[in-house]
């Protein structure tokens, strides 16, 4: 009885619980996750999840929305970001509260609570940039952020400057960082990352910026500040040297990185700090070579980083991947042939939170696929290590190699294999010798970290983990699919939910960063075109009956095991997880947000713990530490005769590694004193010889290595030499000229062709259309056949060259030659593959060019081509482009004569309908306007334009006036910043027949040139011999004047200047044997050697009437140091200058180790040589350099003479660079103007590093000799230039010509629609390369400010200001006191002898009969003419005393001579582009 009342109380308590159940649902355990869904209006671009939360942010950029969803994506709302503005959204990396949205314009907003509420900021006139993430973040304060942006004009893309921004109170307020960056970061960027500076350098920036000088990337350089630029300096990357070419810096854990493009090849440096303050150079194995965009730095290590480096180019790209050692400075190789794709990804990934585990793909048969270039398929083989990447492994399934689909074919987001979840992990792939396609795929997985693997499910899936490895879900993805599946027991067992939509195509899912959460976020897709759907589901696992977890439910599980099983240490210690166990009927549930921390158990040291100490490198077999270079004496422990000393073992303990006992590599070992003592040099000069059969060399290249290139090592020892000789044979050297190996050997070589943008590759055209090439300065050979012979043109070349991509090529072919190979017609052909396969380009062309240059936009096939019209050899020429290899071409010009490309601009000279030349200039190589030229010049279709510079942000150019033979002569005039509006500024230049011209520019100096001009135009034109005088410019051909003469000539006699008209002329480039001997090189600053002689004329050049001179101050001061003429190079970037003998036959050369202050002579041959070339490398650099001549007696060979002075004691050391140190061996060095009391010049002053004359070392890696550009100067009259349709008066002022107008000024308002006002013309207009504020602005002198249409307003407002009677006393009182007093010192000190000195052919420049000297207060008008003439009156002076050098056609860099762009033919630099007479040019 009591039983049954005890049964129906238990039934009806169930009962009742039931009851309970049904009225709430909520209470109830279920068997199947809740999944809801959400409709989307368009396709989301970004969604994420906030660290340790269910709170997502969805970006509907179509829309211009952000979504919120605080569940994990059942229900959403609108955040409060203005609508139809979001543009792009980020999330904080380290702080889980913060995000940005990004608008496209000025305002954007931040959150700091998960985005419930929206605060906007906006950037100060800047858009967020286009070229790199706008947000850069600090790990240890969230509130510290750096905004890049940018500020253009005119609302384009183009001409906009790259600026960053920052904050360091969470948006409350903005601040410029600094202007010109190309990437900023801060040191601390992650959370690894440590200065050792505490909180000094919190708030340490890292930028890449522009150089001082140019926007050149070449010149883009490091700069760090730790106040946020209030000042900044640039730290020593190479020992003591600054680095130019940066491209890019990273913090990778922690470490900083820094990449650097070495000029001339495609070839990387890799600096690394884990400082922010000390720098090393990575080094890699010699065989393995940093490329530009082609290197990855992959997820590193807090105690490593590794790189995968490209091996094999595309289309099939293949790499070799390295692991660094603790510092990040030396690189070994861990595994070849990894595969990547062609935008750098690499198939590498690590396990989440297990040290040293480690997936690869990589090529099995990467012999066949390099050798096919780009038809052979990989064969992918995936590989796992458990140890760092020392070893590597096959996956297995049931003793199956499997493979997986990786990093390169990413189907998800997030990452490929594994989380957070300890020791699961999945992929798709398949089962057999190689990798599959992916739809051929299967889903495995595995739950000990990747050492066997089982079937999950069959077909391709798409996978994610929760609840710590607890729950694994997965969904089709090989079509469109209404279900999901999930496993509870790690991956062994399945089941099925549908979904509530129908089927949908996924295409995300997605959990929480930490693998935590219980909640799942899935996007997928119905239907298909218009009528597609987007729709995004939650799926909630946390209301299922699973219990929670107990401790008997965990298990103590190893993370890293050996081939045999057993626990395998990392670091010195084995790492372990208390896990869920697969099988255990719970969930974690409680943890959630909380990931599983591993437990670690210390090993006994192993070899393995230990790597090379400082000064110590891995031998070849990787078996042991090596000593590199001498070892330092420890304080002196080898003093005495000592013979022995305790030192480093050679082997250190990785920092942060944990082991104890076993092996201890790192005590001290015994080692001998001599290993301390540096190689003994010979102090000699060393001298080879050798002979070649011939009868003279046709040219030669240098092929150089760049010091900051990969292998840095080899720049100075790898001094390659190419040379051709009369014979067509071709040999090659790469020492330097020490040893010569002959080279294609049977092979009639037409001409060399060095790949002008990259070092490394040369390439050989032989008579027929079999092409050779190098890539690696000779290491190895390839060839390429030609589908047409190369063109029978000899002023035109072959081959064309892309500036950024090397295997890029343009052929230039002969076509329908007659049986005498004559008559033919070019046909111009492309090559994508360095001639692999050649595509038609254009037909009946002249020649072709790629236009790509910097900052030219990114239209990387631009091709430029002069093309007859109508395909009629005897028509005119065309001038089209095309950006996609002429499928669309678009014609510029009808009727041109030819086009010259340059560093800024692209300049066409065309017919006009009355046969008359007409300039046409670019600067973005797609849109061309008129070049107005000076209004009073008129250039007949006879005469010929030559263009000769445009690295100052102008154009000068070379206008042929007289064409009569052997007396030709011209103009040079020079344009504004776009190269549209020229002004006048030289007349009468010299000009040979070919059309060179004697101007010259110094470089490595900001504005100084030299030309050579005709002083008697009539009697030249009559017949009689040209007489020519030099004349130089220290402001960018603003102001000219002529050389002064030094006093004494080589014997110390003084020059015999009775006369009075004397002054130093130079030989220039029309008289030059070689192009390459140019005055001055730009590792050499302020350094220029010249022949010529003193007097009224440049006299023949002759071993009597002429000397050799050099200057040490960039032109001002001259001194004569030879009698004769030499040829002269420098070396070692102008501590040691060597001079040789140019016209009769010698058998020594004189070299200078101070700057030609004295000079030592050297015997460097028993018999006497003739001398035609004395040369050396590219860059002035080397302490070798190379005679090449033939001896007296022999008329069947020529020679070569390497001299090398690297033994001479006096540049052993190497010099000290810091110039701020009292013993630096290095000062500042500040040109001047010579007209100039300060040392201000453009506007500025600028500081040069030189090295001290008088010390005894080596500069060695190259320097940045630009150090600092100082504040603004004054502006004064060498800040100016004669404005468009004004010109040079005798007294030295711009005067409008005759019958013109005055140019409209007031288009600046159009170009800039943020300029307020412009100014009236003066008459004059400010040199482009100035910077000189206030002062005397002549361009605003005088002259009416006009408020600029739709700013009158704002004119208005900002020129309100003093009363009337402040404005008279300013304006008119305060002026004439200033000037009467001025006036009336000139007018007491007035003697007439300024009036006798000339400016050339311009006249005085004051004149004592004009009345307002006479009477300096008689008017007002007086008074404002003398403040206008007191800077001429003090410029006067000084003009008398000034000088520098002439001559010579201008050649960029040193390297574009050595370079073989010496003739005119290749129209990078100069070009000439017109016709004299009947004969073309």
């Amino acid at each position: 009885m009591w039983l049954l009342k005890y049964s129906k109380r238990l039934a009806l308590v169930q009962l009742l619980l039931l009851q309970l159940l049904w009225l709430n649902p909520a209470a109830a355990k279920k068997d199947k996750p809740d999944i809801s869904s959400h409709k989307l209006d368009n396709a989301p671009v970004n969604f994420f999840y906030f660290d340790d939360s269910n709170t997502i942010l969805l970006h509907d950029r179509e829309a211009g929305l952000v979504h919120r969803s605080e569940d994990a994506g059942k229900t959403w709302d609108k955040v409060d970001v203005e609508a139809g503005k979001a543009w792009d959204m980020w999330r904080h990396p380290y702080d889980n509260q913060k995000a940005y949205v990004m608008g496209k314009a000025s305002t954007h907003w931040h959150t700091n609570d998960q985005g419930k509420t929206w605060q906007d900021f906006e950037i100060p006139r800047a858009r967020p940039s286009l070229v790199r993430a706008p947000l850069s973040f600090h790990a240890k304060n969230s509130d510290k952020v750096l905004i890049h942006g940018e500020v253009c004009r005119i609302g384009g893309i183009l001409d906009c400057t790259q600026t960053t921004f920052y904050t360091s109170n969470g948006f409350k307020e903005i601040s410029l960082l600094r202007r010109d960056t190309r990437g900023c970061v801060f040191a601390h960027a992650t959370p690894e990352f440590d200065t050792g500076d505490g909180e000094k350098a919190d708030d340490r920036v890292v930028c890449v910026t522009t150089g001082r000088t140019s926007n050149d990337r070449r010149e883009h350089r490091l700069a760090v500040s730790d106040n946020y630029f209030e000042d900044e300096h640039e730290p020593a990357l190479e020992g003591d040297r600054t680095v130019q070419g940066l491209l890019s810096v990273a913090v990778v854990k922690g470490y900083l990185v820094a990449a650097v493009r070495a000029p001339n090849t495609d070839e990387l440096a890799m600096y690394v700090t884990d400082d922010a303050s000390v720098w090393h150079r990575a080094v890699f194995p010699t065989d393995s070579r940093l490329k530009e965009d082609a290197y990855t730095i992959l997820e590193s290590t807090s105690y490593s980083i590794q790189v995968d480096v490209l091996a094999v180019d595309p289309p099939t790209p293949m790499g070799v991947l390295f692991t660094s050692n603790s510092n990040g400075t030396y690189f070994t190789r861990n595994i070849q042939h990894t595969n990547r794709n062609i935008h750098g990804i690499v198939d590498f990934e690590k396990v989440q939170g297990i040290q040293g585990i480690v997936l690869v793909n990589v090529v099995d048969n990467f012999k066949e696929v390099e050798r096919s270039f780009g038809q052979e398929e990989k064969r992918l083989k995936t590989q796992i290590s458990f140890d760092d990447g020392r070893e590597f492994q096959d996956l297995t399934v049931d003793e199956k190699s499997l493979h997986l689909h990786s990093v390169t074919e990413m189907k998800n987001i997030g990452r490929v294999f594994s989380s957070p979840a300890p020791g699961v992990v999945m992929g798709v792939g398949n089962i057999g010798k190689y990798l599959k396609g992916y739809e051929e795929g299967d889903l495995y997985v595995s739950d000990d970290a990747g050492l066997t693997w089982t079937l999950a499910l069959e077909e391709a899936h798409k996978y994610e983990f929760g609840d710590q490895g607890s729950i694994l879900l997965a969904i089709y993805d090989e079509g469109p699919t209404d279900v999901i599946q999930y496993s509870l027991n790690h991956g062994k067992k399945w089941h099925k939910v549908d979904l509530p939509e129908g089927k949908i195509r996924a295409k995300a899912l997605t959990t929480t960063p930490d693998a935590t959460s219980m909640k799942f976020f899935l996007w997928g897709t119905k239907g298909g075109g218009s009528k597609t759907e987007h729709w995004v589901f939650s799926i909630d696992f946390e209301d299922m009956h699973e219990d929670k977890c107990k401790d008997t439910d965990f298990e103590k599980w190893a993370a890293r095991v050996d081939k045999d099983g057993k626990r395998s240490c990392v670091m010195g210690r084995k790492q372990f997880f208390y896990r869920r166990k697969a099988d255990a009927d719970c969930f974690i549930r409680e943890k959630k947000f909380e990931e599983i921390e591993p437990k670690f158990d210390t090993c006994k040291c192993t070899e393995e713990d230990f790597e090379c100490d400082y000064n110590f490198v891995r031998s070849k077999d990787r078996k042991e530490c090596v000593r590199d270079g001498p070892l330092p004496d420890p304080k002196g422990a080898c003093k005495n005769g000592a013979k022995k000393y305790k030192a480093s073992s050679g082997y250190r303990k990785i920092p942060g590694n944990g082991c104890k006992g076993g092996v201890d590599l790192e005590g001290e070992k015994e080692r001998e004193c001599e290993d301390t003592l540096k190689p003994i040099v010979s102090g000699e000069i060393n001298t080879e010889r050798t002979a070649f059969p011939a009868r003279s060399f046709r040219n030669y290249f240098y092929l150089e290595r760049a010091g900051s290139s990969s292998d840095s090592s080899k720049a100075g020892e790898d001094e390659t030499v190419v040379m051709r000789t009369d014979k067509s044979e071709v040999y090659i050297s790469r020492d330097h000229g020490k040893t010569w190996d002959q080279i294609l050997k049977g092979e009639e070589i037409k001409d060399v062709y060095p790949h002008p943008h990259f070092s490394d590759v040369c390439f050989f055209v032989t008579t027929g259309k079999r092409v050779y090439y190098t890539i690696n300065r000779g290491d190895t050979y390839g060839h390429f056949d030609a589908k047409l012979e190369p063109t029978r043109d000899s002023a035109l070349p072959a081959l064309a060259f892309h500036a950024d991509y090397k295997d890029w090529l343009i052929w230039t072919g002969a076509q329908d030659c007659d049986k005498d190979n004559r008559n033919c017609h070019n046909d111009a052909l492309y090559s994508t593959d360095r001639g692999g396969t050649w595509e038609y380009l254009a037909r009946y062309v002249r020649k072709c060019e790629f236009i790509k240059e910097e900052g030219r936009g990114d239209k990387q096939k631009l091709v430029y081509c002069e093309r007859f019209k109508d395909e009629k050899p005897d028509g005119p020429l065309q001038l089209q482009s095309s950006d996609n290899w002429f499928a669309k071409a678009e014609t510029h010009f009808n009727n041109i004569v030819d086009f010259a490309t340059m560093s800024e601009f692209i300049i066409v000279a065309t017919r006009d309908d009355s046969d008359s030349l007409k300039v046409d200039a670019s600067v973005d190589g797609q849109t061309f306007a008129d070049a107005l030229f000076p209004s009073n010049f008129n250039v007949p279709v006879q005469k010929a334009y030559t263009v000769l510079d445009s690295h100052t942000h102008a154009v000068f150019m070379h206008v042929t006036v007289g064409n009569r033979q052997d007396a030709e002569y011209g103009s040079i005039i020079k344009s504004n910043s776009n190269g549209t509006s020229y002004v006048l500024s030289l007349n009468n230049v010299n000009r040979n027949r070919p059309g060179y011209v004697d101007f010259e520019k110094m470089l490595g100096l900001e504005g100084v040139a030299l030309v050579n001009v005709v002083s008697n135009i009539e009697e030249a034109e009559k017949g009689s011999g040209k007489k020519l005088k030099t004349m130089i410019t220290h402001n960018d051909g603003a102001e000219w004047s002529l050389l002064k003469a030094p006093r004494n000539d080589p014997e110390g006699k003084s020059y015999d200047c009775s006369t009075g008209d004397c002054s130093l002329h130079l030989h220039g480039y029309t008289e030059r044997r070689d192009p390459r001997a140019t005055f001055s090189s730009p590792s050499a600053v302020g350094l220029m050697m010249a022949v010529g002689n003193v007097g009224e004329y440049l006299t023949e050049k002759s071993e009597k009437t002429s000397d050799t001179f050099i200057t040490r101050d960039g032109g001002i001061e001259w001194q004569a140091v030879k009698k004769g003429n030499y040829m002269w190079e420098y070396g070692d970037q102008g501590s040691i200058i060597i001079i040789v003998r140019d016209t009769v036959s010698t058998d020594e050369v004189f070299y200078s180790l101070d700057e030609g202050q004295t000079w030592t002579p050297y015997r460097f041959s028993k018999k006497k040589v003739h001398v035609a070339i004395l040369s050396t490398v590219p860059s002035d650099n080397s302490l070798n350099f190379l005679l090449w001549g033939q001896e007296e007696d022999s008329d069947s060979e020529i020679v070569t003479f390497n001299l090398d002075f690297s033994q001479i004691k006096e540049r052993q050391e190497k010099c000290k660079l810091d110039p701020k140190d009292p013993d630096s061996d290095y000062y500042l060095w500040e040109p001047k103007h010579p007209l100039s009391d300060s040392n201000c010049l453009f506007g500025h002053v600028a500081q040069y590093l030189r090295k001290l004359p008088n010390r005894d070392c080596k500069n060695g890696q190259s320097i940045q000799h630009y150090f600092n550009k100082g504040e603004n100067c004054e502006c004064t009259r060498v800040d100016f230039e004669c404005d468009y349709n004004f010109e040079p008066a005798k007294d030295g002022s711009c005067k409008l010509v005759s019958g013109l107008k005055p140019p409209d000024h007031s288009k600046i308002c159009k170009e800039d629609p943020e300029k307020m006002s412009y100014f009236k013309p003066t008459g004059y207009r400010r040199v482009p390369l100035s910077t000189c504020e206030g002062g005397n602005e002549l361009e605003k002198y005088e002259s009416k400010e006009v408020p600029c249409r739709g700013h009158e307003e704002d004119f208005k407002e900002a020129h309100r200001g003093l009363g009337g009677f402040w404005i008279f006393m300013l304006a008119v009182v305060l002026p004439i006191g200033i000037a009467s007093t001025v006036g009336y010192w000139v007018w007491q000190n007035w003697d007439g002898k300024f009036g006798k000195i000339r400016l050339g052919e311009q006249g005085s420049a004051f004149d004592a009969d004009r009345p307002w000297i006479k009477y300096p207060v008689l008017a007002v008008s007086g008074i404002v003419a003398v403040l206008a003439a007191v800077p001429l009156l003090v410029g006067s002076l000084w003009r008398w005393a000034s000088g520098l050098f002439g001559g010579g056609r201008r050649y960029t860099t040193r390297g574009s001579f050595a370079r073989g762009r010496g003739d005119y033919a290749v129209v990078d630099e100069d070009e000439l582009l017109g016709e004299d007479e009947d004969e073309e040019v």
